[in-house]
């Protein structure tokens, strides 16, 4: 158990990233799409 400690950490900060990045992509062409199609729910909020 304690000689895999290494890998796992090594492994979790190599898909850290890759996560953040993808998280974030996700995100912002979900904003996109949505800021195509329906421009005036994000500016102006129905009362």
């Amino acid at each position: 158990m304690a000689n895999n400690q290494p890998g796992y950490f090594q492994r979790y900060l190599s898909l850290a990233p890759v996560l953040a990045v993808l998280s974030v992509s996700i995100a912002f062409s979900t904003w996109a799409v949505f800021n195509f199609f329906f421009p005036d729910l994000l500016f102006h909020p129905m009362p």
